[in-house]
């Protein structure tokens, strides 16, 4: 499985993705690469809905239908309200929706 974080530097929340995947590199066998993607351009070839953007085999499970593809930060929904970042339950949950059988 392969797991990309793609992110724009001038938004911190990156950091807060990036180490929560960092800490489930143990539970779960996964690839994680880091991308930079701070154009719009680079936004619209990636599907890159905002930093930080998780994609999961190259899809992004926490995407709307209706998400718009754009190079700024972004918001998610995590059961204590809005936030910069899914919770490291939700990534689990994602990450664990998408693992093969084994």
């Amino acid at each position: 499985m392969n797991v990309d974080l793609l992110y724009d530097e001038g938004c911190p929340n990156w950091r807060t993705v990036a180490d929560n995947l960092s800490q489930l590199l143990d539970e779960f066998a996964f690839t994680l690469q880091f991308r930079e993607s701070s154009t719009l351009g680079a936004a619209q070839a990636a599907l890159y809905r905002g930093s930080p953007t998780i994609l999961i085999d190259g899809h992004d499970p926490f995407a709307s239908v209706d998400a718009h593809v754009d190079a700024a930060c972004r918001i998610y929904l995590t059961p204590e309200g809005m936030a910069g970042a899914p919770t490291l339950d939700q990534l689990r949950a994602a990450i664990n929706t998408k693992r093969s059988p084994t």
